[in-house]
C-alpha cells in the first residue's frame, strides 16, 4: 500500500514537472530578453538625448557650426590657408 502511494506521488510529481518546467524555462528566457531590451532602451535614450543636444547646437550656435565645418569638412574662411 505504501509503495503504491509512493508511486502515485512520484508519477504525480513527474507529470507536474513535465507541465511546469517548460513554462518556467520560457519565463526565465523572457526575463533575460526583457533585461537586454531595457539596457538597449537606456542606450538608445542616451544616444537620442546626445543627438538632440547636437541638433540644438547646430540650429542655434553659429560658432559650433563653424567649428564643425572646419573640423569635419575642412572648410576655411576667405584668405585662410589650411595646414595638415
Amino acid at each position: 500500500m505504501a509503495k503504491k502511494k509512493l508511486i502515485y506521488v512520484s508519477v504525480g510529481f513527474l507529470i507536474m514537472a513535465a507541465v511546469f518546467l517548460p513554462g518556467f524555462s520560457k519565463l526565465q528566457q523572457l526575463k533575460e530578453e526583457n533585461r537586454n531590451l531595457e539596457k538597449r532602451i537606456e542606450a538608445l535614450t542616451k544616444t537620442n538625448e546626445e543627438l538632440a543636444e547636437e541638433k540644438e547646437k547646430l540650429e542655434n550656435d553659429p560658432s559650433y557650426v563653424e567649428k564643425i565645418a572646419r573640423e569635419k569638412l575642412g572648410m576655411a574662411r576667405k584668405d585662410e590657408i589650411i595646414l595638415k
